[in-house]
């Protein structure tokens, strides 16, 4: 089970790192008018809007990838979970020491010069 833990971090690094890498590729939403006044990706490899869809695409996949790891991750790491000890951990009982026990009130006697 280490190893399937292990194989699925890695999958979820690589995917963070990539979902970071396409989104600092990808256009604002106000790129769109940069791109009239010449300043556009029209000779670029995947067309004018070619490439917004591949990176969204891509995007989306890794995003995708990313969230399915973190639910495997909580999955496995849920059925392995311990039962919470507390900030302090287990308390050891010492045989033979038992609390004190609250001793109960007398009544004041006849005798005990006690106004009533």
């Amino acid at each position: 089970m280490p190893i399937a833990k292990i194989l699925i971090i890695c999958i979820q690094f690589l995917s963070a790192l990539g979902v970071i890498g396409l989104v600092l590729l990808q256009h604002g939403k106000g790129a769109e008018m940069g791109a009239a006044f010449g300043s556009g990706s029209a000779g670029s490899l995947f067309g004018v809007t070619g490439s917004a869809n591949f990176l969204s695409r891509t995007t989306a996949v890794l995003a995708t990838v990313f969230f399915t790891c973190t639910l495997a991750l909580t999955f496995l790491s849920a059925q392995h979970s311990k039962p919470a000890t507390g900030v302090l951990g287990t308390m050891e009982t010492v045989p033979g020491t038992a609390a004190p026990a609250i001793e109960k009130e007398r009544a004041p006697s006849a005798d005990s010069g006690v106004p009533e």
